[in-house]
Formats: structure tokens, C-alpha cells, sequence
């Protein structure tokens, strides 16, 4: 995706239709660096993406990795479909998918837009601690798998492109499997991320 895309073509108007499907039908590590800074809504409350996770078909961290099932059959939507699932039986995931089988996780959100609700879904009104993980950043925007499987042009989603923004990148975490690969990344400096990068 080129400064051009971004800034000229598409502007700040939010990604739907052709431009959805070419900002996602790409490779997964370029989709989840040009996220970054990406202004995501969801029902009014939202942000800009501060931090990504970077998982592909043959990735054995992926669930994607042993192909198509019905839990994971969202990862093989359009580009630029949603696919949530639930980890640890109490907390979801938002991830967008890029190729069949391939997708970038949402791991954290710097909230600007619907402040009260997101603080009150998260018992808190620490900024920082609002979106700082998936599960958390999922519970702040009121996304479970009522809304999986729908693109990101579709009601209750919006995502808006940025200009590029200094990105800073490391191992994935949370994850047992492939979690040498540096397919964590982050805008540099933020303070809106799960964990800091090292």
C-alpha cells in the first residue's frame, strides 16, 4: 500500500468496497505494519490500532494452520472480513483477515471516540488500560461472535486508513507455537500497546 493509496485515493474516508478488498488482499505482515494507525469503529466507540499480530496459513500458531473448520471458516472470507473467536473460554479476539487463511489480530486500540461506554464495559478509566490486549480491546468495543464473519465496510464496523506512522516491530506473545517470529507490531513509542517492546 503506497503513501499515495492512503493519503490521496482513498483519504480519510473509511475503506469500503474496492478499497477494502486492496488494503487487505495483500501479505499479511505488510497488512498488519499499514494498520497501524488505522481508525477503527465499531457501534461508535473506537480508535486508532496501536499495536498487530501477523498470522498466516502455514503458521502453525495460526488456527488456520490444519485448514478449514467451522470455528475458523471466517479466516477464509474476503479480504477485509472479520474473524473473531474466543480464547481462554471468556475472552474474544478481533482479527481481519488478508488472504484465504491468513489474518492480522487486533491486539491493542488507543481510544478516542465513545469514551464513557468503553470505560464503563471495562470498569476503568485508565486510557491506557482501556484497549491494551485483545480481550480487552474487544470487551471496550462490545465485539463478540455476534458480529464475526462480515466485512469491515458492514455495520457495526468502520476502519479509515492513516498515513504511514513509525512502526516498531518483535515476537509474537501469548502463544506457544512459531512464537520466535517477529510478527508483533506496534507504533513506536505508544503507550497503547499490551506490552512494551523490547
Amino acid at each position: 500500500m503506497t503513501t499515495d493509496m492512503i493519503n490521496g485515493a482513498i483519504g480519510a474516508d473509511p475503506l469500503a468496497g474496492k478499497s477494502l478488498r486492496h488494503f487487505f488482499e495483500r501479505d499479511a505482515i505488510e497488512v498488519a505494519r499499514d494498520l497501524l494507525g488505522c481508525h477503527l469503529m465499531v457501534n461508535g466507540a473506537g480508535g486508532r490500532i496501536s499495536e498487530t499480530e501477523a498470522y498466516y496459513p502455514d503458521d502453525e500458531a495460526s488456527h488456520s494452520f490444519r485448514g478449514p473448520t467451522k470455528r475458523n471458516g471466517a479466516m477464509y472470507g474476503r479480504p477485509g472480513n472479520v474473524y473473531i473467536y474466543r480464547i481462554y473460554g471468556m475472552y474474544w479476539c478481533l482479527n481481519f483477515v488478508c488472504t484465504p487463511g491468513s489474518a492480522v489480530l487486533i491486539r491493542a486500540l488507543e481510544p478516542e471516540t465513545g469514551l464513557p461506554v468503553m470505560m464503563e464495559r471495562r470498569g476503568t478509566d485508565v486510557l491506557t488500560q482501556l484497549c491494551s490486549g485483545p480481550g480487552k480491546l474487544c470487551q471496550a468495543l462490545g465485539i463478540d461472535i455476534a458480529i464475526n464473519d462480515r466485512t469491515l465496510d458492514q455495520p457495526p464496523y468502520a476502519i479509515s486508513p492513516s498515513a504511514p506512522v513509525p512502526v516498531v516491530s518483535g515476537k509474537r506473545i501469548g502463544i506457544t507455537k512459531n512464537a520466535e517470529a517477529p510478527w508483533r507490531f506496534g507504533i513506536q513509542g505508544s503507550r497503547y500497546v499490551s506490552k512494551p517492546f523490547r
